[in-house]
């Protein structure tokens, strides 16, 4: 019995660790204050290599810059990593070439910890670049109340590509991030809000990361019309301890194409694997992986060729402090109208995997063609879900077994793919892998 709970413990704990927000110190969470709109009295400063009344560095430009002012800047390589911090900055557009982002590069060169850095400065826009080879994140927007990334690339990349930390109400939409070496598109600890103000992720393609989407105490957030594949997991929604607000609650994931979730970057990655507490290794071949989440809706979204699961909700034993125990078990979340397998011609290995934990969780009208964890589908209440739900262990003993796995695929069930024009599936990377002509690089 002692050896069951154990592995199953470290089970969570090690699919959790990767999740979470990279160790970094940074400011202490603040809710920002600064112009509640636009100034009308705005002006345009503009970057470029050469030529006259141009700003040579984009930095030099955002320090000139004034709450609401406009920096374009014209395409070319930029070495630098940008800061925009405090109120004075608020609703400051940084514009680069919407069209063509890979024409504007801001290239940290592993020496800046971010691209583009805001820190307390509310509705910043950033539309139009590429930020390539940072130590930690590409886009990194924290402790402000709007914010909006739009027609962005984030690659080779330290931690994560498009990142919000203690924000609220911001935008995510029309970008690509791809090999980084933790979450492709991140929104992490969310302040709990009495009106929330909800956070839109729409239209994004996220390949080639360790986590597609991951979200430690994440909130409002709705993900939409977006791409998750070639990932090790495609998105990882969760809770922790080890920052503020949990759990991750009151998200919608809705409309999307989950698929080919299957890179063994512990095969052969353009980055340097992440080393995980306890010696362990988040599984590739997951699609939607749920720990520590509520009131989250999975629904009507395409998921398919994932080799170990299409969507694992389980409990959370990463939660250790006593007044967060509360949030370890799900609660009320709704699995609810997914097409598994791609109507048979692309099969998950498994279509849904759940412990059973928790209450209130459901799972109903999902188009199912592979078999299920726990195989009889005991869990698997339809809607409403009961209170509480029907729990079994083994489903957790099974996972267990995928984590002691140190190639990271003796549990994989493999299916042929269905043919998908364009895209190419990723399992093991060498330097001359091609994603495929749809797919944005």
């Amino acid at each position: 019995m002692r050896t069951r709970i154990a592995g199953t413990a470290a089970l969570a704990m090690a699919l959790l660790v990767p999740s979470a927000a990279m160790a970094v110190n940074y400011p202490p969470p603040s809710n920002p204050g600064g112009p509640s709109k636009r100034p009308s009295h705005t002006k345009t400063l503009h970057v470029c290599k050469h030529g006259k009344h141009c700003i040579k560095t984009i930095q030099k430009a955002v320090n000139k810059a004034k709450a609401g002012d406009t920096i374009r800047i014209a395409n070319g390589k930029y070495r630098e990593g940008v800061k925009i911090s405090g109120k004075k900055k608020a609703f400051l557009r940084l514009i680069g070439n919407p069209r063509n982002p890979d024409k504007v590069v801001i290239d940290a060169h592993k020496k800046k910890q971010n691209s583009v850095f805001i820190n307390g400065a509310n509705n910043v826009t950033v539309s139009g670049i590429t930020a390539r080879n940072y130590l930690a994140n590409g886009f990194f927007a924290l402790n402000v109340d709007g914010y909006d990334l739009n027609h962005l690339i984030a690659r080779n990349g330290g931690s994560y590509g498009l990142y919000a930390f203690n924000a609220k109400g911001g935008r995510m939409t029309n970008s690509v991030a791809y090999y980084n070496n933790d979450g492709g598109f991140y929104i992490g600890q969310t302040p709990k809000q009495t009106k929330p103000k909800r956070s839109i992720a729409k239209n994004l393609q996220s390949w080639g990361n360790a986590i597609g989407w991951s979200g430690t105490n994440m909130r409002y957030t709705t993900i939409t019309k977006s791409q998750f594949f070639n990932n090790g997991v495609g998105i990882a929604p969760n809770a922790l301890d080890s920052e503020k607000f949990p759990p991750a609650e009151d998200n919608v994931i809705v409309d999307n194409d989950i698929f080919w979730n299957n890179f063994n970057y512990f095969a052969g990655a353009p980055f340097k694997p992440k080393k995980f507490g306890g010696g362990f290794a988040l599984p590739p071949g997951m699609g939607v992986l749920m720990i520590g989440v509520r009131t989250t809706k999975i629904q009507n979204n395409r998921i398919y060729g994932n080799y170990l699961v299409g969507v694992a909700e389980v409990t959370d034993f990463a939660i250790q402090k006593p007044e967060n125990k509360q949030f370890a078990d799900p609660v009320s979340n709704e699995v609810t109208g997914n097409q598994f397998g791609l109507g048979d011609q692309d099969l998950n290995g498994r279509d849904i995997a759940y412990d059973g934990s928790g209450r209130l969780n459901c799972f109903a009208s999902n188009d199912l063609h592979s078999p299920t964890i726990p195989a009889d589908g005991n869990t698997l209440a339809t809607c409403p879900g009961p209170d509480p739900n029907h729990a079994d262990p083994s489903v957790l003993q099974t996972g267990a077994a995928w984590l002691s796995d140190n190639t990271h695929e003796k549990y994989w069930v493999r299916n042929p793919h269905a043919a998908k024009p364009g895209y190419n599936a990723l399992e093991h990377w060498t330097k001359g892998f091609q994603p495929g002509s749809k797919v944005s690089k």
